[in-house]
C-alpha cells in the first residue's frame, strides 16, 4: 500500500512539472520609457526668403566665325582678358585666297572686254559723225558698252566679298572683356556662326538667380533688393540692386523664372561667376509674425499626414496628434494647424513610441549629479585604505612583540 502511494505521488509530480513545461510564460510588461519633451509655445517667425545668384555681366557674347572651315589656331584662352579687335582664333583661309584670286581674274577678264566695247563704240561713232553707219549701230555698241562696264562692276564687288570672306577666317574680339568659356577647338570644322569663344564684355554686373512661380509675381522691375557676398559676414553691410529684368517665361526644366539684377555701378563688383544672396525686399513681409514652430526631430509620417506624440501629463501616456506644416523656418517647422499653446510634444525618439504608451520625462543629467556619484564611487575605496593604514600598526607590533619574546 505504501508503495502504491509513493508510485502515485511520483506520477503526479512528474504530471504536474510537464504541465508547467508545456504553459506559455506570462507577458513582460512593456517598458517605460524616457522621453525628451518640449512645451508647444508661440515665437516669432525669423527667416526671410533668401535666393542664391550668380554675377555675370550685362553683355556676353558668343563669338563665332562668319564663315565656315577649320579652326587651325586658337589664340583665346579661358579667363583672358582681351582687347576690342584682338585675335582670337582664326580657320584655314588656303580656300578664301584662291576665291580671291578667282575674283580678280575674273575682274581682269571684264576689264579688256569693257575696254574692247569702248574702243568699238568709239570708232563707231566717229563713223556716225561722218554718216557711213546709221544711229541703230551705234546705239548696239553703247548697249555692249555698257553691259561690259556692268560686268566689271560686278566682278569688283565679288572680288570685295571674297576679300571680306577671307577677313572672316580671322576671329577677332568686338569688344574688351574677359573670356569666360571655350566652346571651339584647334582642328573642329565649324561652320558659319558656331560659337567658339564666349566674352563677357566690360561695365556694369547682373546678379542672376531664379525664383518659384508663386514668388515671381512679387518682384517687378526696378524693385529695391539686397545682396550678400557669399564669404561676406552676415554682420556687414549688404550692397544695394535693383531688378532689371524678369523672364516672362518659365525655365522648361525648372519651371523657374529668371531675374535679372543690375548692381550698383558706384560699388566695386564682385568677380564675375561669384556667388551671391539675394534677399528681395517684397518678400521679407512674413518675418516677425507670431507662429508655432516644432524641431524635425518631433515630426513624423503617418500615412499621408504629419503628426506628433502629444504627453497627457495626467495619465503620463502619449497619443497621436495630425498636424499640419505651413513651411520652414531654418530648422524649424512652421506649424499652420493641428496644436495649440502649452501641450507638451515628445521631442526625441518619436519612432519607437506606440498610442497609448506610458513614458516618463526624460531628466538631464547635471553636473553636480555626476560629482556625486563619483565621490560615492571613491568614498568605498578611502574608506578600505584608511583600514588598511590602520590594521598596519597592530601587526607590526605584534610582530615585534613575537621577536623580543624570542630573543628572551
Amino acid at each position: 500500500m505504501k508503495k502504491t502511494n509513493l508510485t502515485l505521488g511520483a506520477a503526479l509530480v512528474a504530471g504536474v512539472c510537464w504541465l508547467g513545461g508545456c504553459s506559455k510564460p506570462a507577458p513582460q510588461d512593456e517598458p517605460i520609457r524616457a522621453v525628451k519633451v518640449i512645451t508647444v509655445g508661440v515665437n516669432n517667425f525669423s527667416s526671410g526668403y533668401e535666393f542664391a545668384g550668380e554675377v555675370k555681366a550685362q553683355v556676353e557674347s558668343r563669338l563665332g566665325f562668319r564663315v565656315g572651315g577649320k579652326i587651325i589656331k586658337r589664340q583665346a584662352e579661358l579667363g583672358q582678358r582681351v582687347a576690342a579687335g584682338q585675335v582670337l582664333a582664326q580657320l584655314d583661309p588656303q580656300d578664301y585666297k584662291l576665291a580671291v584670286e578667282s575674283a580678280r581674274a575674273q575682274l581682269q577678264v571684264n576689264a579688256t572686254n569693257r575696254d574692247l566695247a569702248a574702243a568699238d563704240y568709239k570708232r563707231y561713232k566717229e563713223l556716225k559723225d561722218q554718216n557711213f553707219i546709221s544711229g541703230a549701230e551705234l546705239d548696239r555698241r553703247e548697249s555692249v558698252l555698257k553691259a561690259a562696264q556692268a560686268q566689271v562692276d560686278q566682278a569688283q564687288s565679288q572680288l570685295a566679298v571674297q576679300g571680306n570672306q577671307a577677313r572672316y577666317a580671322v576671329l577677332v574680339a568686338d569688344v574688351s572683356g574677359i573670356v569666360t568659356a571655350i566652346e571651339a577647338e584647334p582642328g573642329q570644322v565649324v561652320t558659319a556662326g558656331t560659337p567658339v569663344v564666349r566674352v563677357a564684355a566690360d561695365g556694369p554686373r547682373d546678379v542672376v538667380f531664379s525664383v518659384p512661380e508663386d514668388k515671381v509675381a512679387s518682384i517687378k522691375p526696378g524693385m529695391a533688393v539686397k545682396v550678400r557676398g557669399w564669404a561676406q559676414d552676415t554682420t556687414s553691410p549688404l550692397a544695394t540692386a535693383k531688378v532689371r529684368e524678369v523672364s516672362a517665361s518659365a525655365d522648361p526644366a525648372t519651371r523657374t523664372y529668371q531675374v535679372k539684377l543690375a548692381l550698383d555701378a558706384k560699388t566695386s563688383p564682385p568677380p564675375l561667376g561669384a556667388t551671391v544672396y539675394v534677399l528681395p525686399e517684397g518678400l521679407q513681409g512674413v518675418q516677425g509674425q507670431q507662429v508655432i514652430k516644432l524641431p524635425t526631430s518631433a515630426l513624423r509620417q503617418e500615412g499621408k499626414a504629419s503628426a506628433v506624440w502629444v504627453l497627457d501629463k495626467s495619465t503620463m501616456t502619449v497619443k497621436s496628434q495630425t498636424i499640419e506644416i505651413a513651411t520652414a523656418d531654418g530648422n524649424e517647422a512652421v506649424i499652420a494647424a493641428g496644436l495649440q499653446p502649452g501641450m507638451l510634444v515628445v521631442s526625441a525618439g518619436v519612432h519607437v513610441l506606440s498610442p497609448g504608451q506610458k513614458v516618463t520625462i526624460y531628466q538631464e543629467k547635471t553636473a553636480a549629479d555626476q560629482v556625486i556619484r563619483a565621490q560615492t564611487a571613491i568614498n568605498p575605496v578611502a574608506s578600505d585604505a584608511a583600514a588598511v593604514r590602520l590594521a598596519s600598526p597592530v601587526a607590526t607590533s605584534a610582530t615585534s612583540a613575537t621577536s623580543a619574546t624570542s630573543a628572551k
